[in-house]
């Protein structure tokens, strides 16, 4: 049961013996859409995509013969240009099903469905809630996976090994041990927990560091928080939240790329306005980083789009 995780994906496509690709995200949530494709389908090809990745990794894809076979998309949102690619890959024979709880806008929903053999997105759960109800009705195991991945994915932290798997997946090499460790029904064992306790030591460091870099920009409406990103996004910004009483917090890595939290319901708003997407109170853009602007961030941990983040959050209609 493979993965693709580099190297020359179209020969890997091309040479597969699997008749399910799934196509999906890198995180937890991916983890657990992986987890019931397996459980459901037994053999499947995975392609773990960033957002950012995602459309020239589709490329390969439909760019690959499909003989039949299913691609299975999940965990990832609507991106401009996706319609020619699945055109493709349906020239190219493959029946394509696609599962989000990403925030789609309706004309991209009618633009798709008329692409896929099946698109499925719904908000009120996770990606791998809706994988569950989809591919592994009355599957016990399927069910618990989908509430520990939603309890992480969604915010709600009441299951401590949410948060456990949300951090350990993100380490190199765990994200297909976890992966196959659900399939099997464990969602926790010595390992992940051994783990999990070196992220923790490593977090904590991290998130200091961080907020001793933040900047500040208190509008009318919102007080925001910057912050350059050391490791841990969600973490940091939740400890920012909660000792510097922030509305929003923006976390910055040295490529430009934000991820935003927010305490009203404006995350995916603001991304939108810098090249991205994502949730209500949790989503992701990028700042159009200059050779200079990376240089000014790395020296003095700011940059001139603070500001301009600050003004699109303050401007945003209620």
């Amino acid at each position: 049961m493979p993965d693709a995780a580099g190297g020359n994906l179209m020969q890997a496509l091309s040479e597969r013996t699997e008749h399910v690709v799934h196509l999906t995200h890198n995180d937890l949530d991916a983890v657990g859409s992986d987890a019931i494709h397996r459980r459901t389908y037994g053999e499947v090809f995975t392609v773990w995509a960033s957002v950012g990745k995602f459309l020239s990794l589709f490329d390969a894809v439909a760019g690959a013969p499909g003989r039949g076979d299913l691609l299975s998309i999940s965990d990832i949102g609507y991106q401009q240009g996706v319609e020619q690619r699945l055109a493709k890959a349906r020239s190219n024979g493959w029946r394509i099903e696609w599962r989000d709880h990403h925030r789609w806008k309706d004309e991209e929903i009618r633009a798709v469905e008329k692409k896929t053999n099946l698109l499925h997105v719904d908000v009120s759960t996770c990606a791998t809630g809706i994988v569950a109800r989809d591919l592994a009705p009355g599957d016990a195991v399927a069910e618990e996976i989908a509430r520990v991945v939603c309890d992480y994915d969604l915010w709600k932290h009441r299951d401590p090994r949410s948060k456990m798997l949300g951090q350990v997946v993100m380490r190199k090499g765990c994200r297909e041990y976890v992966r196959d460790n659900l399939v099997r029904g464990t969602i926790v064992d010595e390992r992940i927990e051994s783990e999990y306790s070196e992220i923790v030591r490593e977090m904590e460091r991290d998130i200091r560091k961080s907020i001793r870099h933040t900047t500040i920009i208190e509008g009318d409406r919102y007080r925001i928080a910057f912050a350059p990103l050391y490791g841990y996004p969600s973490e940091t910004a939740h400890a920012i939240r909660d000792e510097l009483k922030t509305d929003i917090e923006v976390i910055v890595s040295g490529n430009g790329r934000i991820s935003i939290r927010s305490a009203p319901p404006v995350s995916h708003i603001i991304a939108r306005e810098f090249s991205g997407g994502g949730h209500p109170h949790a989503a992701g853009g990028t700042f159009p980083f200059t050779l200079l602007d990376r240089l000014l961030f790395w020296l003095i941990k700011r940059n001139r789009h603070y500001r301009r983040l600050a003004e699109k959050a303050e401007a945003i209609a209620e």
